[in-house]
């Protein structure tokens, strides 16, 4: 299966909403192998098709430290949430970069798995955190958009002047 690209802010597909899945095909389950074998060659924790490009409602998650406990979760939807925690926030998608986010403690989900079936499950603490920052991402939201505008707008510029590096470095070439 070949390894997909992580898009990266500020690519705009990243805000874009993702669409509804209707479909579930074989196109379908070779999205999600693409993403699971994309997550874990990342490395992380989870990732929502819009940050390959992808407009669909899909995310993969595998939260377990063995990384053997793959997770699809197709349309998700968070329906419940109690209690909160503030903890550490990383992403694929926001680069260099990690902040304190608070998030529900304890959620509750409803998704449909790979072959369309209603799946409902209760997260608790990182897994939670997980559930709620890939969905975040389905709806175009960033966990930056989380934190303080001014911390938002220090990572902005910093991420402006990486970008401008980059430009240039390709240009010696």
């Amino acid at each position: 299966m070949p390894l997909r690209n992580i898009r990266t802010y500020p690519d705009p597909v990243l805000r874009r909403k993702a669409e509804q899945v209707t479909e579930f095909d074989e196109n379908l389950k070779q999205l999600v192998s693409n993403m699971a074998e994309t997550m874990y060659n990342a490395p992380g924790v989870g990732l929502a098709a819009n940050q390959i490009g992808v407009l669909q409602q899909v995310v993969v998650i595998d939260a377990s430290e063995e990384k053997n406990n793959l997770m699809a979760l197709i349309n998700p939807e968070i329906f419940d949430g109690e209690g909160s925690v503030t903890d550490e926030e990383a992403c694929l998608s926001v680069i260099d970069y990690g902040a304190k986010v608070k998030r529900f403690q304890k959620i509750k989900v409803k998704a449909l798995n790979i072959e369309g079936k209603p799946v409902e499950f209760t997260a608790e603490d990182w897994f939670a955190r997980v559930v709620q920052h890939e969905v975040d991402h389905l709806n175009g939201v960033l966990y930056i958009d989380h934190i303080s505008a001014l911390k938002r707008a220090l990572y902005k510029k910093k991420r402006k002047k990486q970008l401008r590096e980059e430009q240039a470095a390709g240009h010696d070439k």
